[in-house]
């Protein structure tokens, strides 16, 4: 695996291609506020953002995910955020750069998400993301989803890869799983939506970024030393 050349980038969305977080810190406020409860600090929401909605109402209300009330207030967020998908959101600084700098080196990269496709799909069209991805593979696109290998695995056929030649980027731990089951490179982006209980070099994925441009660096390097 370690002599192959990475020719395929893809890319965890919440919290490593795209920054989503003030959408989704919005949607969850606003769904405390119209409960009567009282909004929470930007800060405190962040962390969960990379685990779905369904941990940011539980973390937010502060009730388990079998409380008759729960369904109700997931429902009620998905809306809100659905409806301002793209009001705040874009990719993180430099991303448009690294995006650009695969395409011009004759690579292509996409997108594995848990994100549902009836999420994903909009949020990449808003950020006319859609036509250059080479493939975009869903938390709904399966039956499997990260941490499972499946959907890293789908989108390297998709994207006319082995699984030797692709690079998986994550900040989650999951992520990191899927990926080193795939078979993949595998970074970490710290930049990401990391809380302060995560221990990322625990993960043991092939290296750690701390901004987006650093990934072309990584690139680079690996590919100069298989040539």
């Amino acid at each position: 695996m370690s002599n192959t050349l990475i020719k395929t980038i893809l890319f965890d969305l919440d919290g490593t291609l795209a920054d989503t977080a003030t959408d989704l810190a919005d949607a969850l406020n606003q769904v405390l506020q119209n409960n009567q409860r009282d909004a929470l600090a930007f800060e405190t929401i962040r962390p969960w953002v990379s685990h779905g909605g369904q941990i940011m109402i539980k973390n937010g209300f502060q009730i388990e995910l079998d409380d008759p009330e729960f369904e109700t207030l997931r429902q009620e967020f998905i809306e809100i955020y659905q409806n301002n998908i793209a009001k705040k959101t874009d990719l993180f600084p430099g991303m448009y750069e690294v995006l650009d700098g695969i395409e011009q080196r004759g690579f292509n990269w996409g997108v594995v998400t848990n994100k549902p496709s009836w999420l994903t799909d909009p949020l990449m069209e808003a950020l006319k993301l859609h036509q250059r991805s080479a493939c975009t593979v869903s938390g709904d696109t399966l039956e499997e989803r990260k941490p499972h290998p499946a959907p890293l695995l789908h989108a390297c056929e998709l994207a006319n890869s082995q699984a030797s030649e692709c690079l998986y980027i994550g900040d989650a731990e999951r992520d990191i799983i899927a990926g080193k089951r795939a078979k993949m490179k595998t970074l970490v982006a710290l930049f990401g939506y990391l809380s302060e209980n995560d221990v990322p070099q625990d993960w043991l994925a092939d290296d750690m970024i701390e901004q987006p441009l650093e990934i072309l660096d990584w690139l680079d390097r690996h590919n100069k030393k298989i040539a």
